[in-house]
């Protein structure tokens, strides 16, 4: 656990110090190459994390879905579990702070969408603070998608900066489940 919590340092240090200008022009790459991806291009719904601070930017991507008529999802934790309920936006507006500090969608029954009922075509976009060659990230310790992609029915992208992307593997739990593809501003793995 120790050795999580200091890679996780070491990564986000890493991370925060790339210029602002450099993170926008390789979350810009990052984006078409998800784009480009057969998956993401067949894909009916898109579940994706709306990206704080200086994560991958989903904003693009999200607007990119929303103009290829793809329905979007972004979650909602539930506090005291690791659990994320999913909600279909239509737009960015009316989000609020949820229980972590991010943007979430406000609780509502109508919006509610089950990934598990998705079936095989529907795409995840997962954040992490590093992938490895595998497919198995380092997340930020809350459990939330090692909890989420065994049950996901469809196709799971990490987004990730070449930066970020460690080239040995990752420590790895018996839960952590792998991505099935990992997109970095230089392409797919």
């Amino acid at each position: 656990m120790d050795a999580k919590r200091a890679l996780r340092r070491e990564i986000k240090a890493l991370r925060d110090g790339l210029s602002a200008d450099a993170r926008q022009r390789i979350d810009a790459a990052i984006a078409n190459n998800v784009r480009e991806l057969a998956p993401y291009a067949l894909a009916p719904v898109v579940f994706t994390y709306l990206s704080a601070g200086t994560e991958v930017d989903t904003r693009g991507i999200i607007r990119n879905a929303w103009a290829n008529d793809k329905t979007v999802a972004i979650p909602r934790c539930v506090p005291g579990s690791r659990l994320m309920e999913w909600h279909v936006i239509e737009s960015f507006e009316g989000l609020e702070k949820g229980s972590l500090g991010i943007d979430e969608p406000p609780a509502n029954p109508a919006t509610l969408i089950n990934p598990s009922q998705q079936g095989p075509l529907s795409v995840a976009l997962v954040p992490a603070l590093s992938y490895d060659p595998y497919g198995f990230r380092l997340g930020y310790g809350g459990g939330y998608y090692d909890t989420f992609l065994p049950s996901f029915p469809g196709v799971s992208i990490g987004l990730c900066r070449n930066a970020q992307l460690s080239t040995a593997p990752l420590p790895t739990d018996l839960h952590d489940a792998p991505v099935s593809f990992v997109v970095t501003e230089t392409g797919a793995l």
